[in-house]
C-alpha cells in the first residue's frame, strides 16, 4: 500500500465512528474505504486490509485447492493408463499417491482396475499380422490414367480404406500388440539370446493384431500423385506425412499409415495393448522415410541423416519398432551367404546406424532362407529373431529357442480387388473399398 494510501486510510478509519453515528453500516464503510484505496473484492466484506483469521482461511484454502487439482490428475493419469491396460500401473501409481490416502475415488479406481487386471484371459488362438503400404490421400491424383496409376491402384490403398478398415479391426475386437509380446528373449551376457513363447493375456473377447509398414522409404511414388513422400515432425513435434495436392501446395498431417493409425489410437486408446503401434519396415538402399541418407547418394544427405534419427526417436518414442528389410529389399532365399551377409552389413552401416536396435527382420517378398542353413545361423547372431514371412494359407506363428517365426498378410489394392476371400474372416472388403477404384 502506498504512503498516500496509509494516511487516506488512517483518515478513513478516523471518522468510522462519525459515519457510524450518521447511520451507515459497516458494511458501506468498508466498501467505500475498500474503493477509495483499490481493495473492492479483495477481502472478505471487503474489510480494508486482511486480518490474521483471513489470511490463515484463505490459505489453508488455496491448499487444499491446490491439493485437490493434484488429486484429479493423478486420478486423471491412472485413467489414460487403464485404458491401454496399463492397470498394474494405474494402481501403482494410485497407491503410491500421498495425496490420495483414504480418497474414496481413489479406492473406487483402484478396485476397478484390479477387477479388469483379473478379468484378462490367457490367448490361445491365431495371431494376425497385417502388413500395410503406403497410403492414396488423394485419388484424382493417384488414379488420374497416367503411367503411374495401375501401379497405385494395384500396390496400394487408399487413406480412407486404412481408416475404415482400422474401424472394422476396432469394432471386432482386434487390438494392437507388439510383436515381442509374443516372445521372451533372455540374453546371457554374451550376445547369445535365447527365446521362450509368452503367455498372452488380453481382455475377454479382445484378439490381437500384429500390424506393420512395408519398406516406408518412399521410393516407388512421385510427388504431385496424390501420396505421401515423406515423413517429417510438425510444428508439436509429432511425426506426419507430407503430400503435395493438386494446386502444387504441400500438405503436412495424417495422410500415412502413421499419422493415420496414431490419430485411430488417439481417438480409441483401447485398440492399442499397453502403448503397441507396429513394425517399420525399412530397407537401405533408396534411404528410409523419404530422405537419401548413404554418403554422397545426395547433397544433404548429412542433414537427411540426422532428421531420420530424429523421426525414427520420435516413432520408437510413440511405441514403433523397426524391421530390416535388407539394403537391396531382395529375394533373400536367393542370396549366397556372402550376398546376404553383404547385404545386410549394408544396411547396418546405413539405415540400421540411424534407427538404432533392431531384433526384427521382414523377409522382402516373403522370401525367407532355409531355417536349417547358415544363413538363419548368421541372421539369428546377429539379433534378428523376429522374423516375418508371407501369409500364405493360414496366419502361422512358432517360438523356438533362437527365433520366433510369423507370417504376415500384406494389403493390397489388388488383393482387396481380386481376393476379397482373404479377408472375409478379418473384415468386409466391400465396406471398406474407396469409390474411386
Amino acid at each position: 500500500m502506498s504512503g498516500a494510501k496509509r494516511i487516506l486510510l488512517i483518515i478513513l478509519l478516523a471518522g468510522m465512528t462519525v459515519l457510524g453515528a450518521g447511520g451507515c453500516s459497516r458494511s458501506v464503510i468498508n466498501y467505500q474505504i475498500a474503493e477509495s484505496i483499490g481493495t473492492v473484492g479483495e477481502y472478505e466484506n471487503n474489510a480494508p486490509v486482511e486480518t490474521p483469521k483471513m489470511q490463515a482461511e484463505r490459505e489453508e484454502e488455496e491448499a487444499e485447492e491446490t491439493l485437490e487439482a493434484e488429486r484429479v490428475e493423478t486420478l486423471e493419469a491412472a485413467e489414460v493408463l487403464a485404458e491401454s491396460y496399463w492397470y498394474e500401473e494405474a494402481i501403482a501409481l494410485l497407491e503410491e499417491s500421498k495425496s490420495l490416502e483414504d480418497d474414496e475415488r481413489a479406492e473406487e479406481a483402484i478396485a476397478e482396475y484390479q477387477e479388469a487386471l483379473d478379468a484378462l484371459v490367457t490367448y490361445e488362438d491365431e495371431v494376425l499380422h497385417l502388413n500395410f503400404p503406403t497410403l492414396i490421400a488423394d485419388t484424382d491424383l493417384a488414379f488420374d490414367e497416367d503411367s503411374y496409376a495401375e501401379t497405385y491402384r494395384q500396390n496400394l490403398i487408399t487413406v480412407s480404406e486404412f481408416e475404415r478398415i482400422l474401424e472394422q479391426l476396432y469394432a471386432n475386437g482386434y487390438i494392437l500388440i507388439d510383436i515381442h509380446d509374443l516372445a521372451e528373449a533372455a540374453d546371457d551376457g554374451f550376445g547369445d539370446i535365447t527365446l521362450t513363447a509368452a503367455t498372452l493375456k488380453l481382455p475377454e473377447g479382445k484378439k490381437p493384431l500384429v500390424l506393420s509398414v512395408e519398406n516406408l522409404n518412399y521410393a516407388s511414388v512421385r510427388s504431385g500423385d496424390g501420396v505421401a513422400t515423406k515423413l517429417v515432425l510438425d510444428a508439436d513435434g509429432e511425426v506426419a506425412a507430407v503430400y503435395t495436392d493438386s494446386d502444387g501446395v504441400t500438405r503436412t498431417g495424417a495422410y500415412d499409415v502413421v499419422p493415420v493409425l496414431e490419430q485411430f489410437i488417439e481417438e480409441h486408446p483401447d485398440f492399442s495393448w499397453q502403448g503397441a503401434r507396429g513394425i517399420i519396415g525399412l530397407s537401405g538402399k533408396y534411404g528410409a522415410f523419404g530422405y537419401a541418407v548413404e554418403e554422397g547418394s545426395d547433397a544433404s544427405w548429412e542433414s537427411n541423416a540426422q532428421t531420420v534419427s530424429q523421426i525414427a526417436a520420435k516413432l520408437r518414442e510413440d511405441g514403433w519398432t523397426f524391421a530390416t528389410e535388407g539394403y537391396s529389399y531382395s529375394y533373400m532365399s536367393d542370396m549366397t551367404y556372402e550376398e546376404l551377409t553383404e547385404d545386410i552389413t549394408q544396411w547396418q552401416e546405413t539405415v540400421g546406424s540411424l534407427i538404432g536396435d533392431c531384433d526384427t527382420l521382414i523377409y522382402p517378398y516373403g522370401s525367407e532362407v532355409t531355417y536349417t542353413s547358415e544363413e538363419s545361423v548368421y541372421l539369428t547372431g546377429e539379433g534378428y529373431v523376429y522374423l516375418v514371412g508371407l501369409w500364405a494359407s493360414d496366419d502361422y506363428l512358432s517360438v523356438t529357442q533362437t527365433y520366433l517365426r510369423q507370417t504376415r498378410r500384406s494389403i493390397t489394392g489388388y488383393l482387396l480387388e481380386n481376393y476379397p476371400s482373404y479377408f472375409s474372416s478379418i473384415f468386409s472388403v466391400t465396406q471398406i473399398l474407396d469409390d474411386a477404384r
